[in-house]
C-alpha cells in the first residue's frame, strides 16, 4: 500500500510541475495587456553581475497598456534601457529621466491568432507531460505487480492515477481557455 501511495505521489508531483510550468509559460505570452512578467527573462549588469530588472528598480503597471520602471539609482537608466532594447520583447522604452515607460501596443488580429496558437502549443506540451506521468505510474504499477504487489491494489492505483490525470487535464484546459479569452479580448 505504501508503494502505491509513493507511485501516486510521484505522478501527482510530475503533473503539478507540468501545470505550474504551463502557468508560467502562459504568463510570459504578451496578450496586449501590461504584464511585468514579460520583463522576467531580461537581465541587467549591476556592479558586475547579471540581475533581473526587479532587483534594481521598482516595476509596476499604472494602467493596462503601460509598464513603469523606476530605477533606484540614476546610473541604471541607460543600463535598463539598453537591456530592454537588446531583448526580444519588441517594445521600445520611453525615458523621461525619472521613469522608464514601456507602452504595450494593441495587438493586430493576425498577432492575436498567432499568440493563441503559441498558447495552444504550450498547453499541448503540458498535456503530454501529464500523460507521460500517468504512463510512467501505470508502468511502475505493472512492474510492482510482477514484484509481488496485489493486482487489485495495482488496478485501484491505475484508477486513481487516471482520476489525477483527468483533474490536471481539466486544469490545463482551464488555463488555456483563460489565456485564449485574455488574448482575444480587444
Amino acid at each position: 500500500m505504501d508503494d502505491l501511495k509513493m507511485y501516486l505521489e510521484m505522478a501527482e508531483e510530475s503533473m503539478k510541475e507540468a501545470v505550474a510550468f504551463l502557468d508560467d509559460s502562459l504568463a510570459h505570452i504578451r496578450a496586449g495587456k501590461a504584464n511585468v512578467k514579460i520583463l522576467d527573462p531580461i537581465r541587467v549588469d549591476y556592479y558586475g553581475s547579471k540581475v533581473p530588472i526587479g532587483n534594481v528598480a521598482n516595476v509596476s503597471t499604472p494602467d493596462q497598456r503601460t509598464i513603469a520602471i523606476t530605477p533606484w539609482e540614476k546610473n541604471m537608466f541607460s543600463v535598463i534601457e539598453r537591456a530592454i532594447i537588446n531583448s526580444n520583447i519588441g517594445i521600445m522604452p520611453v525615458n523621461n529621466g525619472e521613469v522608464i515607460r514601456l507602452i504595450i501596443p494593441p495587438l493586430t488580429e493576425d498577432r492575436r491568432k498567432q499568440l493563441v496558437k503559441d498558447s495552444k502549443a504550450e498547453a499541448e506540451k503540458a498535456r503530454v507531460s501529464v500523460r507521460n506521468a500517468r504512463r510512467e505510474c501505470i508502468d511502475a504499477l505493472k512492474k510492482a505487480v510482477k514484484d509481488g504487489m496485489s493486482e487489485d491494489v495495482a488496478k485501484d492505483g491505475e484508477d486513481k492515477v487516471q482520476k489525477l490525470h483527468d483533474r490536471f487535464m481539466k486544469q490545463i484546459d482551464d488555463l488555456f481557455a483563460a489565456k485564449e479569452k485574455e488574448i482575444l479580448t480587444v
